[in-house]
């Protein structure tokens, strides 16, 4: 709720940005491990950067933008 004569914003960006990499980095380490698990891939923390990054951006770009 805005007071003051304030209008209400969409959040700071930062935070978005890093919310963003938190839950994504989250994600992939499950993703990772389970595809570890099953037999897919392999549990490397270079694997989890890729999908990190990867799932970061496309979030971005599909949510943010």
């Amino acid at each position: 709720m805005a007071t003051d004569g304030e209008t209400p914003s969409d959040g700071d960006i930062r935070v978005l940005l890093v919310l963003d990499l938190l839950l994504s980095l989250v994600f992939s380490l499950v993703v990772v491990y389970a595809l570890d698990l099953a037999g897919i891939g392999e549990f490397t923390w270079t694997n989890v950067a890729v999908a990190t990054l990867f799932l970061a951006v496309v979030t971005y770009f599909a949510v943010l933008r």
